[in-house]
């Protein structure tokens, strides 16, 4: 007689069972090897993103949105944001500041406005500041320079890179950033005066008045880690070319419909996606 049987449990059921648990372990290794394998080039790209990334295998695999993060969750492999924040802006400066030129602006092209910030992505030993430009629309990184100082010069280069990627250059571009003394001066301005540029700059702390721009740094600290590297200036700049490759790449964006930023930048069908505010009686600013 089986033991089953002693416990009034049917022995093709008790089978049956442990056949089916089997399955499920091999179908959630199955699902963990997609995972590890997409988060070597994305290291921390969240659950539904990797549902989006993985929908054709998952379907073939009968798994549904729920049980992958389900199987994410019970393999502790659920990524929990993490907040960082640095002061890296200097307005007290005698450069004349701009007005914001994109609230209540309705955003429905690539290359319509583009943001720009500075990001601190070192430590005390080897500091590191990241100045980037994206497309508000298509949330592609136009430029970018990494560099050991804040000075204008670094802003300068990232600035230059994305004049060099921008296509039509006869459409109205404009330019928005903080009142950072780098974004004021004058060899920053006159560039994009040469360019017919038009220039917009955040009018207080708010970050939903460069929501774009501090989402994208976000997203390469958190996703990315960025941040954590502590290497050389050379190598920094080697590793961030890297993510920003990736990002602009592979990355989908929730905000792009799932596209990634390059895709979404050689269309402009698409309405742009805004972020939601908590303070609905204020301008709604346009954002990600």
């Amino acid at each position: 007689m089986f033991a089953c049987t002693l416990f009034g449990i049917d022995r093709q059921v008790y089978y049956r069972s442990i056949k089916r648990a089997h399955s499920k372990q091999v179908t959630a290794s199955e699902v963990i090897g997609l995972v590890l394998k997409i988060r070597q080039t994305m290291p921390r790209i969240g659950a539904k993103k990797l549902y989006y990334l993985l929908k054709i295998r998952l379907n073939h695999l009968k798994i549904g949105r729920d049980k992958f993060i389900d199987i994410l969750r019970a393999n502790h492999l659920l990524i929990i944001p993490k907040r960082s924040y640095h002061i890296t802006t200097n307005s007290h400066h005698r450069f004349r500041k701009h007005q914001n030129q994109i609230l209540g602006l309705q955003i429905y092209r690539p290359e319509q406005v583009w943001v720009s910030d500075i990001t601190y992505i070192g430590r005390r030993d080897k500091p590191c500041y990241l100045s980037l430009i994206t497309d508000a629309y298509s949330k592609r990184i136009m430029g970018f320079n990494v560099a050991d100082n804040m000075n204008t010069q670094s802003s300068l280069i990232a600035l230059k890179n994305a004049i060099k990627q921008r296509r039509d250059k006869g459409s109205t571009l404009i330019h928005h950033s903080d009142r950072g003394l780098q974004f004021c001066s004058d060899q920053y301005q006159k560039l994009l005066q040469q360019n017919n540029i038009k220039c917009s700059m955040t009018q207080n702390s708010d970050p939903y008045e460069n929501a774009v721009a501090e989402r994208i740094n976000g997203i390469l600290k958190q996703e990315f880690n960025i941040d954590k590297f502590n290497q050389q200036l050379q190598v920094m700049k080697a590793l961030v070319k890297n993510a920003i490759d990736i990002y602009n790449n592979e990355r989908p964006h929730y905000s792009n419909y799932m596209l990634t930023p390059n895709q979404m930048h050689e269309q402009n069908k698409l309405e742009m996606r805004t972020y939601k505010r908590k303070t609905p009686a204020k301008k709604v600013l346009t954002g990600v």
